[in-house]
């Protein structure tokens, strides 16, 4: 019996600049190279270059979309299996539920929700040029990386 797949997220912007769109695409090949399946949001910026770095590696991409049809939200050209949901912003929470351990490089709203969600879900989450917090002054137990590299390696020693 040939061993499950890890699912990893990547959350993060739908536009993204170019230095994050960058990350984005190192990440998922990273995750592919580590034989692990691309888990995302399946549309554009962020979610387009990481689900392409993960297939250019020769990786599983798949995509959590937000309409109930491709006519609704069509997934990006390297997004291998897409979930339509019919969900809208619901569907940050089967992204967060679904991954063993989220990436999140740039974002708004969006992604704050989806790294809020992984965190209440006890999900191991990496920063990666995104979102900063702390709790009364103390930060929040997602650690920031500062290289692709040291992201995966991050989340790679917090999975189960």
């Amino acid at each position: 019996m040939r061993p499950r797949k890890r699912l990893i997220g990547v959350i993060g912007s739908s536009v993204g600049t170019p230095e994050q769109l960058a990350q984005a695409r190192v990440v998922g090949r990273l995750i592919a190279e580590r034989g692990a399946a691309l888990l995302c949001g399946g549309m554009t910026g962020v979610m387009t270059a990481a689900a392409q770095g993960a297939q250019e590696a020769g990786g599983l991409t798949i995509g959590i979309l937000p309409g109930a049809n491709a006519y609704e939200s069509p997934p990006n050209d390297y997004i291998e299996i897409p979930l339509f949901t019919g969900l809208r912003e619901a569907r940050n929470y089967l992204i967060a539920c679904a991954s063993e351990g989220l990436i999140a490089i740039g974002g708004g709203y969006g992604t704050l929700s989806e790294i809020a969600l992984g965190l209440r879900l006890g999900k191991p989450v990496v920063l990666l040029n995104s979102w900063q917090f702390a709790i009364k002054g103390e930060p929040l137990e997602a650690p920031t990386a500062h290289t692709p590299e040291e992201a995966i390696d991050l989340l790679w020693g917090l999975l189960p």
